[in-house]
C-alpha cells in the first residue's frame, strides 16, 4: 500500500480529473460558500472512493489517520467525504481510544454534512464500546462546543429500541435553552426518530419539558 502521503495525492489527482467546475458552483452556493467542491456529485464520488479503495487498498492505524488529516487539509469537501468514507469502512477495526481521533474529526471543518455523518460513527463506536458513551458524551455536553454536543444529541438516531432514553432526554434537557439552530433541530431530529420506536415517552417528554419551538414540532412530527 503507499504512504498516506502518496494515497492522498492519488485520491485528490483522481477527484479532480473527474470533476465538474459547473457542478462545482452549485455545491459552493448550497453549502454557503464555506467549502471548494471538484464539482463531484455523491454517486461520483462514491464510486471513485469503492474504485480507489479496490486498486489501493485500506489504509489502517497510523496511516488511515494521516490519509485521514491531509484529507482533512483539502479546500474541496469532497476530499473529508472520502476520508469519512474509509474510516468507516475501517470502524470496525478501531480500538477504544479511536473515539479520540472521531472527536479529532468532528471539530475539524465542522458543518452539519460532516458532523452528521460522523455522529454515526460515533454511535457505531459506542455500540462497541458501551462503557465509553457516558462518560465521553458527558464531557461532550459539558465542554459547551455546539458540534460535539450535537453529536450527543444524535448518535442514537439508529439505535431504536436500543436507544438510552434517559440520556437522551438529559441531553435535551440540557440545550433546551439554548438559541443555537443545529441543538434545536438535532433535539428535534432524535425526539421524531425515538418516537418511532416508543412514541408514549417522546408525548410524555414534550409534555412535561419545555423546549423551543422549533424542537417540538420536530420532535412531534409523527405524534
Amino acid at each position: 500500500m503507499e504512504t498516506a502521503q502518496t494515497y492522498h495525492l492519488h485520491v485528490r489527482d483522481t477527484f479532480r480529473a473527474h470533476g465538474k467546475p459547473d457542478v462545482a458552483q452549485g455545491q459552493i452556493a448550497y453549502m454557503r460558500h464555506q467549502f471548494d467542491y471538484f464539482g463531484l456529485k455523491m454517486p461520483a464520488w462514491t464510486a471513485l472512493t469503492r474504485e480507489i479503495h479496490k486498486t489501493q487498498r485500506l489504509p489502517d492505524g497510523p496511516e488511515l489517520i494521516k490519509l485521514v488529516r491531509l484529507c482533512f487539509q483539502d479546500d474541496q469537501r469532497e476530499m473529508q467525504y472520502f476520508a469519512i468514507e474509509t474510516v468507516q469502512k475501517m470502524l470496525k477495526k478501531q480500538p477504544a481510544a479511536f473515539i479520540e481521533f472521531l472527536e479529532e474529526m468532528i471539530l475539524e471543518k465542522s458543518w452539519w454534512d460532516s458532523v452528521d455523518w460522523i455522529a454515526k460513527l460515533v454511535g457505531m463506536h459506542f455500540q462497541r464500546y458501551p462503557e465509553l458513551t457516558k462518560p465521553v458524551t458527558e464531557r461532550w455536553m459539558a465542554s459547551g462546543e455546539l458540534w460535539l454536543q450535537r453529536v450527543c444529541l444524535i448518535f442514537q438516531l439508529r439505535y431504536k429500541e436500543k436507544t438510552d432514553a434517559g440520556l437522551l432526554f438529559d441531553y435535551i434537557r440540557q440545550v433546551a435553552r439554548s438559541k443555537e439552530f443545529f441543538l434545536q433541530k438535532g433535539a428535534g431530529w432524535a425526539l421524531r426518530q425515538y418516537s418511532k420506536t416508543h412514541p408514549e415517552a417522546v408525548r410524555r417528554f414534550l409534555a412535561s419539558t419545555e423546549v423551543s419551538p422549533l424542537t417540538r414540532r420536530e420532535g412531534a412530527k409523527y405524534l
